[in-house]
Formats: C-alpha cells, sequence, structure tokens
C-alpha cells in the first residue's frame, strides 16, 4: 500500500514538474510590440494605419526608422541576442540569403500565417526557402520605363503599346533625330550602371546568375543585351539620376528605366509604364522589371512571435493595405491595384501592377554588393570604350567567378 502511494505521489510530482515547465515555456504576453523598417515613406505607410491595430488588440506600437544601410546593420546585430529588441523587421530583398544564413527569420508557416491568391505571385519567390515561408511581400517597388509622353506623341508613338525593345530603339532614334535626346541612363555609380541595365539584360533572356548562383555575365545573352544597350545609348546619354528625371520632363532625353518614386504627380509631360520583356514582335517574353520590394518578417529571436503574427497578419490585409495607398503605399495585390476607385485616383497603380507581375528580384546574396561592384565597374569601362564587350565581360567573370567561390 505505501508503494502504490508512493508511486502515486511521484507520478503526481512529475506531473506537477511538467505542468510548471511547460508554462515556463509559454511566450509572454505582448503590451507593446516594436517595428524596425526602413525610413521615408515606407515607415509613413506602417504608422498610419496602426492605430487600427492598437485599438482592436490593446497593444502599442513602436515604429523604429533606419537609413537602408542602418537597417540591415541593426536586424543582422539584434539577431545575435538570445531576445531580440524587434518584433516586426522589414528586410531588402537582396538581404535574404544572409538573414536565413544566420537563423535570423522565423517561419511564418508555423505561426500560422498563409499566403493568399491575392497577393501577385512572382512577388512572393524570395520569401519561401525550402518550402518555409519567412517573409512577406509589403511594398511593391519595381522599376518601371519612364519617358515623356509629348515627345513621344509628337513623333506618333503610343508608349503604352510598346511591347519590345525594337520599337524602343525605334522611338529613342527617331527622338534623336528630330533633334530630341533618346536613351538616357544612370551612370553615376556601378550599382546604377547595373540596375539600369537589367531590364534589357532579362528581355535578352539573360541574367547576372544561373540558379546555382554562379556569375553568368560572359554568355552569348549578356553580350547581345549590351550591344544593344550602347546602341541605345549612343542616342542619348548616362546623367545622375535627379538630371535623368528633370531629362525625361523637360524633353532633352525622351526615355529611361525608372522608378515610380521619381514619377513627380505635377509633371506636365512625364508618366511612366513596364518595360517590355521581348526584343523583337513573337519572340519570348521574360520578367524584365526588377523588384526593389521591400518585405516584412518576424525575427527567430522575437519575444512575442504570436503578437507579431497578429500584427503582420492585420499589415497585410487587403482593406488596410488598401487604405495605405492615399499615403504613398503600394501593396503587392491585385484586389488593391485594380480596385476601380483607386484607379481612378490613381492610374499608376495598374502600371504598376503589371510592372510586379512581370517582375524578378535581384540576386540574394550577402556578397551582391561586391558582384555589382565588379561588375559595374566593368560596363563602365566597357560603355566608355575602355575595353571592348568581349575583353571586359571575360575579366568581369573572371572576377566574379573568383568572388563567388
Amino acid at each position: 500500500m505505501r508503494s502504490f502511494k508512493k508511486i502515486v505521489s511521484m507520478l503526481v510530482a512529475a506531473v506537477l514538474v511538467f505542468a510548471a515547465m511547460t508554462g515556463c515555456g509559454e511566450e509572454e504576453k505582448a503590451d507593446k510590440l516594436v517595428l524596425a523598417v526602413r525610413s521615408g515613406t515606407y515607415a509613413e505607410v506602417i504608422k498610419m494605419c496602426l492605430s487600427g491595430f492598437e485599438e482592436k488588440y490593446g497593444i502599442t506600437c513602436e515604429v523604429v526608422e533606419f537609413s537602408e544601410d542602418d537597417l540591415h546593420n541593426e536586424i543582422l546585430h539584434d539577431s545575435l541576442n538570445s531576445k531580440g529588441s524587434y518584433d516586426i523587421i522589414m528586410a531588402d530583398s537582396s538581404w535574404v540569403s544572409e538573414l536565413l544564413a544566420e537563423g535570423a527569420l522565423a517561419d511564418l508557416g508555423a505561426l500560422g500565417y498563409k499566403l493568399d491568391t491575392d497577393i501577385i505571385p512572382a512577388t512572393t519567390d524570395i520569401c519561401i526557402n525550402d518550402g518555409k515561408m519567412y517573409l512577406v511581400p509589403y511594398y511593391g517597388n519595381v522599376t518601371v520605363m519612364l519617358y515623356n509622353r509629348t515627345v513621344a506623341e509628337s513623333l506618333g508613338f503610343n508608349v503604352e503599346e510598346i511591347d519590345t525593345l525594337d520599337e524602343i530603339s525605334s522611338l529613342c532614334n527617331a527622338s534623336s533625330a528630330a533633334g530630341y535626346g533618346g536613351f538616357v541612363a544612370r551612370g553615376d555609380t556601378a550599382n546604377n550602371v547595373v540596375v539600369d541595365f537589367l531590364p534589357v539584360l532579362r528581355a535578352f533572356g539573360g541574367w547576372v546568375v544561373d540558379s546555382s548562383g554562379k556569375p553568368t555575365v560572359n554568355t552569348a545573352e549578356f553580350k547581345a543585351a549590351l550591344n544593344y544597350y550602347m546602341n541605345l545609348l549612343k542616342t542619348g546619354r548616362l546623367l545622375p539620376k535627379d538630371q535623368l528625371i528633370s531629362s525625361i520632363e523637360n524633353g532633352s532625353q525622351v526615355l529611361s528605366v525608372g522608378w515610380p518614386g521619381w514619377y513627380m504627380t505635377d509633371a506636365v509631360n512625364s508618366d511612366y509604364c513596364a518595360f517590355p520583356g521581348m526584343v523583337k514582335s513573337g519572340d519570348e517574353s521574360f520578367n524584365s522589371n526588377i523588384y526593389g520590394i521591400w518585405t516584412l518578417g518576424i525575427p527567430s529571436n522575437c519575444r512575442y512571435k504570436s503578437s507579431a503574427a497578429l500584427l503582420l497578419n492585420y499589415l497585410m490585409d487587403p482593406e488596410v493595405q488598401k487604405s495605405t495607398i492615399e499615403y504613398g503605399g503600394v501593396p503587392c495585390r491585385y484586389s488593391c491595384l485594380t480596385d476601380p476607385e483607386i484607379v481612378a485616383s490613381n492610374p499608376h497603380m495598374e502600371v504598376i501592377c503589371s510592372a510586379l507581375e512581370n517582375g524578378i528580384y535581384r540576386p540574394s546574396t550577402r556578397k551582391w554588393p561586391e558582384f555589382y561592384a565588379i561588375l559595374g565597374a566593368r560596363m563602365i569601362q566597357i560603355l566608355s570604350g575602355e575595353l571592348s564587350v568581349d575583353d571586359g565581360l571575360t575579366l568581369a567573370q573572371e572576377e566574379l567567378d573568383a568572388l563567388m567561390k
């Protein structure tokens, strides 16, 4: 009898210990959530809609703003702590490989978050790794084709109907022959030289790396794209960003690769549309608009993951995202970008939707800054005539192969 009682006592004690251990493992209740985000419009569109979440859940939200480089460094530094300082983080797509390698991101699927079919599919490519979702696309920044509508129409071109690079060449050549400039691109930094060229490269079916991450710059597609690009630049010139924007508006140049944020709402002559994805009519069309999408995620060392997941779901809600558009938000959702009322007051939303549908992320590698520095430096030498296309790309390939080993 005593043995039985002893066994029962031991079992009860074990149950109590287990219960205590389980209780200790429960997540603390969040009274406050902290978001680390990119400063500027990206932060403003989040801040303007947080009051609804705070009222609904009784949780205070604090938004901490950083410049792009500082945000990158802060996220990585904070990921080293056992308990993180942030509950939601905003991340550029080019950081994803690094964040995953450092184990800095929580599995959103395990926290109950699911992507819905309203989100433009191509924008989710960078968010999923090995079948697990770590990020969601929040702010739909993407390259577009910036142009002078007045000049184009005076020459008989409807730029919105341009579907090929051949048609771009025709417009730029006609504009140059008429005394206007043609194609203008940024030539001030290695990164800008590379990024402005990428839409053209994609239309030729080329890319800077293959599926395994190996550099692919000394290829037939890359050479054809760069030769085309050099001929296109003969109709115009290289300029820094601010001068480029002004040149399109004043008609001294007719067309460039740009970003929606460059468009001046009070512009009289400027406009933009999606960049075409094929060289000539009948060719295969490729996703040619380059993403600069800002994503949201939950740090793996977040103390309040359940509450953070509630906030993430709230920020990604279609109606909440729709409400951010008047403050400069650009959701990656069909329902937001094609809503008749929104399009009536923001006609460019349909253009952005088309660009996002046909977009591609830059390579996600921690070595991307070194990658574009090498490639951009060689491209500058090629564009200036210091190196031939063959010699420049051969050198770039060798240097990039060494970098990516």
